[in-house]
């Protein structure tokens, strides 16, 4: 016979079943006192009758502790760690002690007085708000002791911080630091006078932001951290000068999302970056005609392995389309976008395809096979000096392939067409501003020849795509120096990728058909500035630490890019940043003329300086037309 296995299963050692009981014996006595309140207050401190209902009292603590206790369960409160429990969990004590107090005062009200159980109703209310009072201060009195002795432990100094920004963010942010070790917060920094010397989470709000320097250096501030969503550009520049004159580092609340979705944590705060300090003020956060428009749509994004076609594509995938088709000639830029959609985006469809624009073969067959509603035009050459050495591949890949891509959209009755075009657009005097001037004429001119809604959007440089001027001064910062601006005075406008594909998003659902929007892009940035601002964000100190050289205007650039945001030149539109170019399309018929000669021109094996030639004239005759065609008008 077999020897019988005995399995023993571990006990609960006592200290755990104590520490589990210990929030019921606390909330008991609790009750306790709450009760024996009510009752000396509702006989005035008459002891001689309080003792000769003492067993009554009795009986009562018994009913009401075992409802409250119940309630109390049943509403989540004895889940809830004591440290840890927030504003956000007060209701649920509230809910549980008021539900059966007004349960209570009705159940009570109707019965006679000889009742052992009737309480009168003046002691139940009485007894519910010391209940609740009495629940809360306990908790928050361990939670306060329990974050000091959490400061206390751990090894290494303790780090003393400074929060920029006493609102909801800075809320968050307080009560996520005080769960954490060897961190103290020492107050926050608010200009706004209705939070002067306010108290959050018992923090104190020191001054203003003018008072930084001072406040760092009184209270021996070893990190400044700004805590306000979308903040000013100004105040983040303040912030970071005084941070850089007192050597503290500084640090930002992440992404808008990130924070509206509660999920900001110390660990995902960031440095100061770049596009903090060109300004934070994001149009079109939420915009509901977009989200409507592209719910249910296929959507095809050329360019889609772009710094711009790949932040489409995430920002349409979000907004319920019924797919999603990438067209990228880069196998690899292919590959890493439709790998980063598949794993945020689980529920939209994503069809990668390898593709040139070029080839009209090709994408007729992607349209047949995905028939999309709308297609988003971001392949491009966009270069300047380089299209300025190969100005044919600007000419087949900017003007020529666009038309095409816009006569299969015809033919294949795709709702709308978006071209991404550029500030260079504008008077153009580079082969890439050329070309895409001539791709703004070419989607216009197509615009009515059938039921493809087309528009193009402009807008300047974006900040970290790939060929701009800010990764390139990471690399010559990392490198130590020097860095390399091509004119003291050269100066540009800037928007975020985010930024600047909301705009696309928000002019496609706006779209009638035939407008050039326009972005309002604030002021222009010097780019001896923008290094500058780099340099010192990477704790160096500009023309010391890393030197700054010029090289010189490269071939196509203009010193100063334009912007016309004249009442003569655009219309406002019903969102405060962006506008439409009063533009008259030029006739079909001269497109076709523009395109057939470039197209001869290219056959010919023409040298680089003719091509170029015939992209900036027909650029300025057609441009010409249309000014002359809106002055008769």
């Amino acid at each position: 016979m077999a020897p019988q296995t005995v399995h023993n299963t571990p006990s609960r050692p006592a200290s755990d079943r104590l520490s589990a009981l210990a929030p019921f014996a606390a909330d008991l006595a609790i009750m306790a006192a709450a009760l024996f309140a009510a009752y000396t207050l509702r006989y005035n401190f008459d002891w001689p009758r309080i003792h000769v209902e003492a067993s009554r009292i009795l009986l009562h603590l018994g009913l009401l502790a075992a409802i409250q206790v119940l309630a109390l369960a049943a509403f989540g409160c004895y889940r809830l760690i004591w440290r840890f429990i927030g504003v956000d969990d007060v209701p649920r004590f509230v809910y549980a002690v008021g539900l059966t107090t007004l349960v209570l005062v009705f159940v009570m009200a109707p019965l006679p007085p000889g009742v052992p159980i009737r309480m009168p109703v003046g002691v139940v209310i009485l007894n519910g708000v010391f209940v609740v009072g009495g629940l809360l201060l306990t908790r928050s009195f361990w939670r306060i002791a329990s974050g000091s002795g959490t400061t206390a432990r751990g090894r290494g100094p303790l780090r003393r911080v400074l929060l920029v920004g006493a609102g909801v963010t800075g809320n968050q942010v307080l009560r996520e630091m005080q769960q954490r070790q060897r961190i103290r917060v020492i107050g926050f920094v608010d200009d706004a006078p209705a939070k002067r010397r306010v108290l959050l989470q018992g923090v104190r709000v020191l001054g203003t932001v003018d008072r930084l320097d001072e406040l760092m250096i009184r209270h021996a501030i070893d990190e400044v951290i700004v805590t306000m969503v979308r903040a000013p550009r100004e105040l983040i520049e303040r912030v970071t000068a005084c941070c850089e004159r007192c050597g503290v580092p500084v640090r930002i609340v992440p992404d808008y999302y990130e924070v509206i979705t509660g999920s900001v944590t110390v660990n995902r705060l960031r440095e100061i970056d770049i596009t903090d300090l060109l300004g934070r003020e994001e149009g079109v956060l939420d915009d509901p005609s977009a989200l409507a428009f592209f719910s249910g749509k296929r959507v095809l994004v050329t360019g889609a392995g772009g710094t711009i076609g790949s932040e489409l594509t995430r920002q349409v995938a979000r907004m319920g389309p019924s797919q999603v088709v990438l067209i990228e000639r880069t196998e690899n830029a292919l590959y890493e976008i439709e790998r980063d959609l598949q794993a945020g985006i689980r529920d939209v469809p994503i069809v990668p395809i390898l593709a040139d624009i070029v080839d009209a073969m090709r994408m007729e067959a992607v349209l047949v096979a995905h028939k999309p509603h709308i297609i988003l035009h971001a392949a491009a050459h966009k270069h300047v000096p380089l299209m300025e050495a190969n100005p044919g591949e600007a000419v087949r890949n900017n003007v020529l392939a666009t038309r095409r891509l816009g006569l299969l959209a015809i033919r294949h009755q795709v709702q709308s067409f978006l071209l991404i075009s550029t500030d260079k657009a504008v008077r153009p005097s580079s082969v890439m501003g050329g070309s895409k001037r001539l791709a703004e004429h070419v989607i216009q001119a197509l615009n009515g020849a059938g039921s493809t809604r087309f528009c193009a959007v402009r807008f300047g440089n974006v900040l970290g795509s790939s060929g701009s001027v800010v990764p390139l001064f990471r690399e010559q910062i990392k490198a130590g120096g020097p860095v390399t601006v091509t004119h003291p005075d050269m100066a540009r406008y800037f928007m975020t990728t985010r930024e600047a594909v909301r705009l696309v998003l928000h002019a496609t659902a706006c779209a009638a058909g035939g407008e050039i929007f326009v972005l309002d892009m604030g002021q222009p940035i010097k780019i001896l500035a923008l290094a500058e601002m780099m340099i010192r964000l990477s704790g160096l100190r500009p023309h010391e630490d890393v030197a700054i050289t010029y090289t010189g205007i490269r071939p196509g650039e203009k010193l100063h890019e334009e912007l016309d945001l004249s009442e003569t030149s655009v219309v406002r539109t019903d969102h405060a940043r962006v506008f439409v170019g009063k533009v008259p399309q030029c006739p079909a018929a001269e497109i076709e003329r523009m395109c057939a000669d470039l197209e001869q021109v290219l056959s010919g094996n023409t040298d680089n300086d003719t091509i170029r030639t015939a992209i900036l004239k027909w650029a300025a005759t057609l441009d010409n037309r249309q000014i002359a065609s809106a002055h008769a008008n």
